[in-house]
C-alpha cells in the first residue's frame, strides 16, 4: 500500500521517480503504474498533483530546457553574431536525440503535446529574437513566436527521424540549419558561414558534455541514485 505524503513531498517523489524511469525506459514504455510504485504514492495524489503523465512531462521539460539553454554560448563565445549561438544550440539539441533513444522519446514527446510545447514555444521565442532581431528589425515578439511555431515543427521532425547512412546527423544538422536560418533571412552568404561554423564542432562531443550535465543536475535535484 502506497505510503501517504504531504503534497510537496509526493510532487517531489513522483518527479524523482519519473526522471529515473523515462531516461531509463524512455516516456513512451513508462507506465503510470510504474511511477506510482517507484514514488510509493497512491494513485490519488498523482492524479491531484499532474492528472496525467503528460502533467509530468510539462514540468520536466522546462526544467531541461531551461538546463539546455546556453550550452551553445561558450563554443560560439567569438562568433560574430547571436545567430551562431542559436545555430550550436539547435545542432546539440538534434546531437541529443541521437545520443540517446530514450532522450528523443522525451523530447519528441514534449513537442507533441501541447502544454509541453507551448513552455518549448515561449522560451524559444525569446532565444529567437534575441538571435534574428537584427535580421528582422520590424519583427515584434508575437512575429517570432509564429515563426518559432514552424521551426519547432521541423525541429520535431528531424529529431524525430532517426539518422542512418544516407541521412546521417551532419546531413540533418545542415538541412535544418540551412531551412531554419533563410526563414529568419539570414543573408545567404552569412548562411554559408555559419553551417561551415558548426561544422567544425564536434558536435557528438559536446552533446555528450550536455547530457551528462543534464542527467548530473537531474540527479541532484532529485537525489537519483543508481540501482
Amino acid at each position: 500500500m502506497a505510503r501517504r505524503y504531504d503534497s510537496g513531498d509526493a510532487k517531489r517523489r513522483i518527479l524523482a521517480a519519473s526522471v529515473r524511469l523515462f531516461l531509463e525506459k524512455g516516456y513512451t514504455n513508462t507506465k503510470v503504474a510504474e511511477i506510482l510504485k517507484e514514488a510509493d504514492v497512491s494513485a490519488g495524489s498523482f492524479q491531484n498533483i499532474f492528472h496525467t503523465k503528460n502533467g509530468v512531462l510539462t514540468e520536466l521539460i522546462g526544467m531541461m530546457f531551461g538546463m539546455q539553454f546556453g550550452a551553445g554560448k561558450p563554443l560560439a563565445a567569438n562568433a560574430p553574431s547571436p545567430a551562431y549561438i542559436y545555430a550550436v544550440e539547435t545542432a546539440l539539441q538534434l546531437a541529443l536525440t541521437e545520443l540517446s533513444e530514450n532522450l528523443r522519446d522525451i523530447y519528441v514527446e514534449a513537442y507533441t503535446f501541447p502544454a509541453a510545447a507551448e513552455i518549448i514555444h515561449r522560451s524559444t521565442t525569446v532565444e529567437l529574437q534575441a538571435a534574428f532581431g537584427a535580421y528582422l528589425p520590424g519583427c515584434a515578439e508575437s512575429d517570432f513566436y509564429e515563426m518559432e511555431l514552424g521551426t519547432a515543427g521541423m525541429m520535431r521532425g528531424y529529431m524525430a527521424r532517426k539518422c542512418d547512412q544516407y541521412f546521417t546527423l551532419e546531413h540533418k544538422i545542415r538541412r535544418f540549419l540551412s531551412m531554419s536560418l533563410s526563414a529568419f533571412q539570414v543573408p545567404e552568404q552569412e548562411r554559408g558561414q555559419i553551417i561551415a561554423f558548426v561544422a567544425e564542432v564536434d558536435v557528438r562531443a559536446e552533446g555528450r558534455k550536455v547530457m551528462d550535465a543534464l542527467f548530473a543536475s537531474l540527479s541532484v535535484q532529485f537525489e537519483l541514485k543508481e540501482k
